[in-house]
């Protein structure tokens, strides 16, 4: 099939975007549900759990993410009803997928890609709480010492040895 230029098909779809090649392919609106494969690493970039698909890929390569309490590989096929577990930093999601989508939308969207219990969501908003606690009784000293402030860590370290 001459494509005209295009530079070909990409899972189905010309990456063009002219609509080359629908007739091989079958109408585009008699997919279900059940056909739709999306991977773990592009479903969690769609989900809006990390802002790139690599980060994505690198946390489930890392054992940051889990399917149904398996360690698993970023090309792993989600399905619905997948229990996920994702650790992101100090925070972590016990989320089940509701759909699976392949396209990054808006948060609001994203949102009804999972559900969360309860209880996930009110551990992470209590460790959110404790880590601002934290940082607020613990402030981080602004920027480089002075010449004088250096001089006094070194007579400090000299007096302690």
């Amino acid at each position: 099939m001459d494509m005209g230029g295009c530079p070909g098909l990409v899972s189905g779809t010309p990456v063009c975007g002219k609509g080359h090649g629908r007739a091989a392919i079958g109408n585009a609106n008699t997919v279900s549900e059940s056909d739709i494969r999306v991977r773990i690493d592009k479903w969690l970039w769609a989900a809006r759990f990390y802002k790139t698909r690599s980060l994505a890929a690198d946390a489930v390569e890392g054992g940051k993410v889990q399917v149904n309490r398996e360690r698993v590989k970023p090309a792993k096929v989600l399905k619905p009803g997948d229990a996920l577990s994702i650790r992101n930093g100090a925070l972590t999601w016990e989320i089940t997928v509701l759909e699976l989508s392949e396209r990054r939308g808006p948060a609001v969207e994203a949102a009804k890609l999972y559900s969360e219990p309860d209880e996930s969501r009110k551990a992470r908003e209590e460790k959110i709480a404790l880590m601002k606690i934290e940082r607020q009784s613990n402030p981080f000293p602004g920027g480089r010492p002075t010449k004088k402030a250096r001089r006094q860590i070194i007579r400090f370290i000299r007096e302690q040895d």
